[in-house]
């Protein structure tokens, strides 16, 4: 039996809708998901929102509502967004439900059993956008003086009572854990936190009582949980955390923590110390990817230059805006988009060299032989050629790089064996053959026919629904939809069962820039 595997995302922050960046993040998540499936791994898929803290308080206020209507309806356009784009979550969870509240309470209540937690007085930097306390030396200064974090966030200068975490215990440990192979990528990331975390770590403020929109700390209900505190548990949660549930048993702990790399901080020196205290094991990996940039800026509320993802997959359809996140931006590192590359990609790459491979044959097909698959009358060497690209690029290159989580590097691997059966269709010219060897033929097409079905299956994770809807009109049986079953003995049975094709339809209309763009 294969292994379990937990992915999550970072719960995204509802105080506005969701923007392309937000979606950035879920479909590289969901092709990591699917991909695991794939592999027959036993897979367990969660992302959702962060609904406390005093960022959403001074949101609502500023609406005139409470906390929870602005919550509530956020939240659902953050689910539409994941469901509309096909993101394959198990569980979307909302950090304002019952059992998110239990949860973080339990794990509060063992950082306090395990000596970690005292109360004191707070005095220092905190930014309401960041949800995050800043050192004086970590500071900049902006126009006039004003004082701004790392991010650029302003800061303020801020005083109360507050519950401690005891940080400042675990930075051997934490540097140890960095240090290790595979637990925090990429490589930049890593060498900023050790780097952070060799200038000596500071205790932790870990509560707030000037306001009280969050989860009640246990034993002080004048105080809520420092919002990250909250959030980072809710992956306990989904799996049923403080009971021993089977999936805590199964899932825990979970294999990649996928963020942006503004939170690496929380995720890799926060989160692993409270693990710690709490005595829970640490997740295996966490990966910090880079922003999607709108003409050079990252998206963001505060600038006003959103982009409602909805809007881009309605204009040129969810597996195009899918395809181009992952195959234009090397993850990791920070990335462009644009109507007109969206346009291009899914044009020069989806239509013209897959969609159009498989319309050829499939048309081809469907027209000359009345839509029954072709019998093979013996192999020559470029079928067997074309074979092996095919099969090394199904069966370990695109499969290596997907779990090297080098997704850009995956499609591109992927694109290179279809290259190639485009190579192999103009040589061989089946149309040709028609008239002049119809045995041959014959073996061109059914050699077509299953590496058009081995790349799709391939593809899957990023495009699922246009794979999905091509693997059916191909007869292909739903068992061998996977890197394995697709290497399997399926194409003979399907096609001494009498089994036709219908004359296909394009698998990716050509797309068109709106007017505004194109004098854009």
């Amino acid at each position: 039996m294969a292994e379990p595997y937990y992915i999550t995302t970072a719960i995204n922050y509802p105080n506005g809708r969701p923007h392309i960046g937000h979606a950035y993040e879920g479909i590289a998540a969901d092709v990591i998901a699917r991909f695991q499936r794939l592999q027959g791994r036993d897979v367990r898929f969660q992302t959702g929102t962060d609904e406390h803290g005093l960022k959403m308080a001074r949101k609502a206020e500023e609406q005139g509502r409470t906390p929870r209507e602005l919550a509530d309806e956020m939240a659902g356009h953050f689910r539409e967004m994941d469901e509309r784009l096909n993101i394959s979550f198990d569980r979307f969870i909302r950090t304002v439900e019952p059992d998110h509240h239990s949860a973080s309470q339990a794990i509060w209540q063992r950082m306090e059993e395990a000596g970690d937690l005292y109360l004191d007085r707070y005095e220092g930097w905190y930014s309401v956008r960041d949800e995050a306390y800043y050192d004086e030396s970590e500071l900049k200064e902006g126009e006039g003086g004003e004082k701004l974090s790392p991010q650029d966030t302003p800061v303020e200068w801020t005083v109360e009572e507050s519950w401690f975490f005891r940080l400042s215990q675990y930075q051997e440990p934490l540097l140890e854990l960095l240090k290790s192979p595979g637990f925090l990528e990429p490589a930049s990331r890593r060498n900023e936190m050790i780097a952070f975390v060799e200038q000596g770590l500071r205790d932790l403020s870990v509560s707030r009582t000037s306001f009280d929109w969050g989860v009640r700390v246990p034993g002080s209900d004048n105080h809520v949980m420092y919002v990250w505190v909250d959030a980072l548990t809710n992956y306990l949660t989904g799996l049923g955390y403080p009971d021993d549930t089977e999936n805590m048993a199964k899932f825990w702990p979970a294999d990649l923590h996928l963020i942006g790399k503004d939170i690496v901080r929380f995720h890799t020196i926060y989160w692993p110390a409270f693990l710690m205290s709490a005595k829970l094991p640490l997740p295996k990996k966490v990966f910090g990817h880079g922003f999607l940039l709108n003409k050079g800026q990252k998206e963001s509320k505060s600038l006003g230059n959103v982009t409602d993802p909805l809007s881009l997959a309605d204009q040129f359809g969810v597996d195009a805006l899918r395809y181009f996140l992952i195959r234009e931006v090397s993850f990791g590192k920070d990335g462009s988009y644009s109507p007109e590359a969206i346009v291009e990609r899914a044009n020069g790459e989806l239509g013209n060299a897959f969609g159009n491979l498989a319309q050829r044959t499939l048309g081809f097909m469907a027209k000359n032989l009345d839509g029954h698959l072709p019998e093979i009358h013996g192999h020559t060497e470029a079928d067997t050629e074309l074979f092996e690209v095919v099969d090394k690029a199904i069966s370990k290159d695109v499969p290596q790089a997907f779990e090297d989580l080098a997704l850009q590097q995956a499609v591109e691997l992927w694109l290179q064996a279809v290259f190639a059966c485009n190579a192999y269709i103009d040589a061989e010219a089946p149309w040709a053959l028609r008239k002049t060897d119809p045995d041959r033929m014959e073996t061109v097409l059914a050699t077509l026919y299953i590496c058009i079905a081995q790349l799709a299956t391939a593809i899957q994770p990023v495009i699922p629904a246009s794979t999905r809807k091509l693997l059916d009109m191909m007869g292909v049986p739903e068992d061998c939809r996977t890197y394995a079953g697709i290497r399997s003995h399926w194409y003979s049975p399907l096609a001494e069962s009498g089994f036709q094709i219908e004359k296909p339809s394009p698998l990716f209309p050509r797309l068109e820039l709106p007017e505004a763009e194109e004098g854009a």
